[in-house]
């Protein structure tokens, strides 16, 4: 699910919708049974994201082959987004996204600086 999630806001950025791209990315949605619980930081977020949720879940439906799919939306004041603050951060969280940003790295000889 978590990919597919990822690939959708991807796809957002390069369609030019860079807003909807980061709210989508700023936390990672949780599931549970087939309810997606995703947490964000204040109401324009939530006014934002739902306005297009219907697209977002027919993107998710469609590709994980599951129509009982829905999506709650809870605003947490409290909520911090998830930032990178160094290279080997952003390494992992781009390791999270996609596992074969290693092949990359390691193919190309390629190393974090220090």
């Amino acid at each position: 699910m978590l990919v597919q999630w990822n690939k959708y806001a991807e796809r957002l950025g390069q369609k030019g919708l860079k807003i909807m791209e980061s709210i989508l990315l700023i936390n990672d949605p949780v599931l549970n049974g087939t309810n997606i619980i995703y947490e964000l930081p204040n109401e324009g977020s939530k006014l934002e994201f739902e306005s297009q949720m219907n697209a977002l879940l027919g993107h998710l439906r469609g590709h994980l082959h599951n129509h009982d799919i829905t999506i709650e939306v809870i605003v947490n004041e409290k909520v911090e987004a998830k930032r990178s603050f160094n290279d080997q951060d952003r390494y992992n969280r781009l390791h999270e996204i996609n596992p074969n940003i290693e092949l990359l790295r390691s193919t190309f000889g390629l190393d974090l600086p220090t």
